[in-house]
């Protein structure tokens, strides 16, 4: 519509009409382009020359409206006439009567009004006087015109919440958005090239310009495009010149700025069609977004459920391994399987839940259904299956354990059965031939006697042989009672030498009585070998047993158990002097023995009759014990050294683990008066969270650590740990758990900021429905019963009788907070009701207004129609998602966007 003309009183002289107004403009642009052939000038003369143009040619095409023009814009407005003119035009309002004097005092009254009415409007001037205007201060004029362009032609632009230079630039860069070749980042360098400039054009008079024959390389041919037919068509004036935009390496963003303004302004009638496409454009990429969450969730549980189906059946077997190196090699494979296999899928389990929360709060938002997972695929099943999967691990730790103390105990019996057995049966070889001999039929009185008496101390060594065979058969019935692999030739030995005991006791008992009874016959008995077999056989079996004992393999597990060791191999060595006593006894009698022979020349057939022992034997078994026992104290010593070892141990893994467990029930118990306190926005308190779960992650270290002193005491074989009660079994279970409740407690906290955003609810009203829900949560558990939340309800105004009605209204309203019946609210579906009961959100209502809007007010819309109003994405997902129109009105190629907006808000398969 055609503005009123100027008033009387503002009309100035040299006024023209609206052709010679732009030719004017059209014949100063030659002007320009002229000189800049001519000469080369710096960039900031450019610059100026620039805005000199593009102002008067803004100011044109104002002042054109009431019938005049300015030629130069240092001079035409020193007199202030045409510039109170130009703010009546462009505001509307009539300013007060200018002076028509001549003078001096007079162009500066009409300058100081013109700049009283620019400041009346809000717009703060800096060092623009009316002196300099009038003297022709051609930077302060430019000054002066740009501050009236940006508060009459750019600050009242608003796209999307922003407003004036940032709002044009994101209005430029939606319009453009479409064209691959435009990138719109600023207001100098990005229209170079003149595309920006045509896509403008393009995207809303596409017959105006054949788009796809401009080049990028021809930015001359683009730019003269563009402002031609914006001076022909659209009703916008050339403010620019080519030539100059080329011609310089940064354009003046002031210039580019005002003309891209005009092109804002005269294609604003479009604003209602982008806002509905952005409406639909926003339900849509909800419902993207959402779908793929959905997608990503089925993946996440097919992949956890499909692992733990494969790990339960390896941890479910219980097939023993009959060497201790098969069975530690199982329990090094199971470290790796909690050190390496299971700590990701904990965190893939923590973010599957997250997720499912994530998209169960977009969904209510965005008023979606609720998302059921595929069969078998639910939250709750997955727990379930982690829950077997955890019971299977604790039991095949325990056996491991078991199997490997059964084994360890196994091959300690084996060897100490190995050595008794070696041992009986290198006493008992010729013992059977030695007691069949018929010797005592030939013999000698003496003879006979000394055959007698060897008999009697072989019973007495036989004697002290009965205790080793018990043991050897009490440790073959330990090896059946567990299980050894090798049974069979334990058996068989033992057997063996059972039998053969059994014929010794026979032999032995059968010579004694043919002994006994040729005694009778013998009346002499040599005294002093009687004597020297009796002493030395007890103390050569001494010896033997002391040989066996130093010699004895021996395992403990605590610093006790080899003190013991150690205090009765101190009373062994104390007992030594006695028995070195006893043997130089023992030899004295053999020397006497001696002695006298050599004195008497008695004839001695052979050796002593009683006893196959001799000196150089005693000797040769003392010097044996001497030598095995600073071996013994050397084993004793190293065993001392590893128990220390094992102590340091138990000590240094108690105590960490008596750190990090109340660390650890400390935090949880932290985390919980957080989720349930208020201090500060929701921001504020997820900052809170986030510094937490920092503080928890940077303590992962000290967990990995005693992790570590975890594996060498299980290395080093020991089973227990009197410093602690805790295990590392508690010290993982405690930290997974930590870190799946902070990770759920900001997961919380950022749904509620999802809820208080979407919604539009304000932090105070956030504080008092916390506030509310944690006065009547009396006793902390974070859900409220039927009737704490009734009470709730009731302290924030819901009027809530105690009625029938009343009471059916109640029901309604729990069958939205606890749709499964549980008797209980959460906080969370507590803020969604109260989110619905006091915020507005989109409706298929909206969606289905907008896309009418979009149609041109028909009941249908065609595929070129949604191409061209919505990004090239989001058209394509509409087109294949709508149903053909089937209404009488319809035509060919019709989609029904009504049955499309119903399905996105109810139950459909988007």
């Amino acid at each position: 519509p055609a503005l009123p003309r100027a008033p009387e009183h503002l009309k100035v002289p040299g006024s023209v009409d609206h052709s010679t107004a732009r030719g004017g403009g059209g014949h100063v642009t030659v002007q320009v382009a002229a000189r800049l052939d001519c000469v080369s000038l710096p960039n900031s003369t450019v610059t100026q020359r620039l805005r000199e143009t593009t102002f008067t040619a803004w100011c044109n095409s104002h002042l054109r409206k009431a019938g005049t023009q300015i030629e130069n814009i240092e001079e035409d407005f020193r007199d202030g006439l045409k510039l109170m003119l130009l703010l009546e035009v462009i505001s509307g309002e009539r300013l007060a009567k200018p002076e028509r004097g001549k003078m001096r005092v007079h162009k500066i009254s009409n300058v100081n009004k013109a700049l009283d009415f620019i400041a009346s409007k809000g717009v703060k001037l800096v060092s623009i006087g009316a002196e300099e205007i009038v003297d022709g201060n051609a930077k302060m004029t430019l000054g002066m015109i740009w501050t009236i362009i940006l508060r009459f032609a750019i600050q009242d632009i608003s796209v999307e919440e922003t407003s004036a230079k940032e709002g044009l630039l994101l209005w430029c860069q939606r319009k453009t958005a479409p064209y691959k070749n435009v990138n719109i980042q600023n207001f100098h360098i990005s229209w170079k090239d003149g595309l920006g400039f045509c896509a403008l054009i393009h995207r809303h008079r596409p017959e105006l310009i054949d788009y796809g024959k401009l080049r990028k390389d021809d930015p001359m041919t683009n730019l003269n495009t563009a402002f031609d037919v914006a001076e022909k068509y659209l009703d916008i004036p050339k403010m620019l010149d080519a030539e100059d935009i080329v011609g310089t390496a940064r354009p003046d963003e002031k210039a580019i700025m005002t003309y891209v303004s005009s092109f804002y302004h005269a294609f604003s009638g479009a604003q209602k069609a982008e806002t509905a496409a952005n409406r639909i454009c926003k339900v849509l990429a909800v419902n993207q977004e959402n779908e793929q969450l959905m997608e990503d969730y089925e993946k996440l549980a097919s992949d956890l459920l499909e692992w733990i189906r494969r790990t339960i059946p390896w941890l479910e077997n219980r097939m023993p391994e009959n060497t201790m190196q098969a069975m530690q090699q199982k329990l090094e494979d199971f470290r790796d399987y909690r050190r390496l296999h299971k700590p990701p899928k904990v965190q893939e389990k923590c973010q599957l839940e997250i997720n499912f929360n994530t998209l169960q709060t977009k969904l209510r938002l965005s008023n979606r259904p609720a998302f059921m997972p595929s069969e078998g695929k639910m939250v709750s099943d997955i727990n379930n299956a982690w829950g077997n999967l955890e019971g299977a691990e604790k039991g095949y730790e325990e056996w491991l354990l078991n199997e490997i103390r059964r084994l360890e105990r196994l091959d300690h019996l084996a060897e100490k059965f190995r050595q008794k057995a070696a041992i009986h049966e290198a006493w008992t070889e010729g013992k059977e031939d030695m007691l069949q001999k018929r010797d005592y039929e030939t013999a000698s009185l003496s003879e006979i006697k000394a055959l007698l008496k060897k008999h009697e101390a072989f019973e007495s060594d036989l004697a002290a042989h009965q205790d080793r065979v018990e043991q050897i058969a009490a440790i073959a019935q330990e090896l059946n009672e567990l299980d050894y692999y090798d049974s069979p030739s334990v058996n068989a030995r033992c057997q063996r030498i059972c039998d053969q005991w059994d014929a010794l006791g026979a032999l032995t008992q059968k010579r004694s009585e043919a002994l006994q009874r040729t005694e009778k016959l013998l009346e002499t008995i040599d005294q002093l070998y009687l004597e020297f077999a009796k002493r030395a056989a007890p103390f050569n079996n001494w010896m033997e047993g002391a040989m066996e004992d130093l010699q004895d393999t021996f395992i403990v597990h605590t610093i006790e158990e080899i003190q013991g060791l150690s205090t009765a191999h101190e009373q062994f060595k104390a007992t030594l002097p006695e028995a070195d006593k006893e043997r130089l006894a023992i030899l004295g009698i053999h020397n006497e023995i001696t002695k006298i022979v050599q004195t008497y020349h008695v004839n001695i057939a052979g050796t002593n009759p009683y006893t196959t022992i001799n000196p150089q034997e005693i000797n040769a078994k003392w010097e044996k014990v001497r030598q095995l026992v600073p071996q013994r104290d050397q084993a004793l010593i190293e065993e001392h050294a590893r128990q220390q070892n094992n102590e340091r141990l138990r000590r240094q893994f108690a105590n960490q683990a008596n750190v990090i467990g109340p660390w650890i029930q400390t935090k949880m118990e932290e985390i919980g008066r957080i989720s349930i306190e208020m201090h500060g926005t929701l921001e504020d308190q997820l900052t809170h969270l986030r510094q937490y779960e920092k503080s928890i992650v940077n303590y992962k270290p000290k967990i990995d650590q005693l992790e570590g002193d975890h594996q060498l005491i299980q290395e080093a074989l020991i089973f227990d740990n009197k410093h602690t009660n805790y295990t590392m079994e508690h010290i993982r279970v405690g930290w997974e758990q930590l870190l799946t409740t902070i990770a759920r407690t900001i997961n919380e906290i950022e749904n509620q900021i999802l809820t208080r955003d979407a919604k539009g609810i304000s932090q105070d009203q956030l504080n008092e429905f916390r506030a509310s829900f944690n006065h009547f949560d009396r006793d902390h558990s974070g859900t409220l019963g039927a009737e704490e939340f009734k009470a709730c309800l009731i302290s924030l105004g819901f009027d809530i009788a105690n009625d029938a009605q009343g009471e059916n209204e109640f029901s309604r309203i729990m069958s939205i907070v606890d749709p499964n019946r549980m008797g209980i609210v959460t906080f969370q579906a507590f803020i969604d009701f109260m989110s619905r009961e006091t915020a507005d959100t989109d409706t298929a209502d909206q969606v289905m207004a907008s896309f009418k809007v979009l149609a041109g007010d028909k009941n249908y819309i065609l595929a070129d129609e949604l191409r061209r109003e919505l990004p090239p994405d989001q058209a394509e997902y509409c087109i294949a998602r709508m149903a053909p129109y089937t209404g009488p009105d319809g035509v060919p190629g019709a989609l029904d966007y009504m049955s499309f907006s119903t399905a996105l808000y109810g139950e459909s398969d988007l």
